[in-house]
């Protein structure tokens, strides 16, 4: 055989390079699971909360490495939406203070 020492005692560590691809690919198929169970909404921490219930135990930034890996990006939900005809039956004040604020000149007001 004409294999280098190094080569030949560097095959062992390498030949089960397969089956960490297998459990990438397990790994994978569960994140784009959760990610499409949770409506498209999860992001990173809740993907990974929710394998840790299924024992499966990675880091949040690789996680998120492989989020961004596989494409998928999270919709953010609207927390506050401003509003500005509201069918409610509260009257609305009156300019009290009767601020007009124009300026014939410069300086003034």
């Amino acid at each position: 055989m004409k294999v280098s020492n190094s080569a030949f005692y560097n095959w062992p560590k390498t030949k089960d390079i397969s089956k960490e691809k297998e459990s990438l690919k397990h790994l994978k198929n569960r994140i784009t699971a959760i990610f499409k169970q949770g409506n498209h909404i999860y992001g990173s921490r809740r993907i990974q909360k929710s394998l840790e219930r299924e024992n499966i135990y990675y880091s949040r930034s690789y996680i998120s490495f492989l989020i961004k890996k596989l494409g998928l990006k999270s919709v953010s939900r609207k927390k506050y939406v401003i509003t500005t005809d509201s069918n409610h039956s509260y009257e609305i004040p009156k300019n009290i203070l009767n601020r007009e604020f124009i300026s014939t000149q410069l300086g003034k007001k």
